[in-house]
């Protein structure tokens, strides 16, 4: 696999962000609205992308249709070409995906983007998670990944539109290893107008996750598609 190179970028004080250019990044559950939309903003920005579904025929067929060199492959065969992994599955199928690629993501850096909801006639709330976040979850299932937590708050309608050049957000990133977070810093901020931002310990991504109900609510009351900007950084 590749290894990044440091390229002058700002990660924080006294910090540099990795050239990420040449990883390869999958995407489980890139049929998916939110996980289509990744894998097209990542593979316009150059970024090489490989989908992955329960079945290749699903994958393939998506691919194709998003053009731009993505690719298609089952799950397991995803997970294993890829550098950095994203995690856009059902929260419903959520455990049972990782579970069944324990082996395939070991040593790789794994970016949980899952969002813990129910709905019922009051709108979107956040779920009771027993480890704490999905992405806690996603920790204890991948003992042997470097599990990260990012792009939740990112709208599938925009990250398909392929009429935005831009999409003029922050993307808190949570993780426990700072060199893991850095990548994914620098994958957000390969799609234009998007900041990677750290945000703190895999133990704060129940909040991050829950903060997506509230958006939801936004964008119901103002027909709009609402994301966040951090204030002073």
């Amino acid at each position: 696999m590749t290894q990044p190179e440091s390229v002058n970028a700002a990660a924080g004080p006294g910090r540099e962000l990795p050239d990420v250019s040449a990883l390869v990044v999958g995407v489980l559950g890139g049929t998916g609205d939110q996980g289509r939309g990744l894998a097209y903003r990542l593979a316009q920005a150059g970024q090489q992308v490989v989908i992955g579904s329960r079945t290749a025929e699903r994958a393939v067929a998506a691919a194709e249709e998003i053009g731009l060199g993505v690719r298609g492959a089952d799950n397991a065969a995803c997970a294993r070409e890829s550098d950095v992994v994203i995690v856009a599955v059902p929260w419903d199928g959520h455990a049972e995906t990782l579970t069944a690629l324990r082996a395939e993501l070991a040593g790789k850096i794994v970016v949980d983007c899952v969002n813990p909801l129910g709905f019922d006639k009051q709108g979107a709330y956040a779920l009771q998670v027993p480890e704490g976040s999905a992405a806690q979850q996603a920790a204890a299932l991948l003992p042997d990944s470097r599990v990260t937590a990012a792009f939740h708050h990112l709208s599938a309608v925009l990250l398909q539109d392929a009429s935005l050049e831009r999409i003029d957000t922050d993307v808190l990133v949570l993780g426990e290893e700072r060199a893991a977070t850095d990548v994914v810093q620098a994958l957000a901020e390969r799609i234009p107008g998007m900041r990677g931002v750290f945000a703190g310990r895999l133990r704060n991504a129940h909040q991050v996750e829950g903060l997506v109900a509230n958006l939801i609510s936004v964008n119901r009351r103002y027909k709009a598609h609402a994301g966040l900007r951090i204030t002073d950084i």
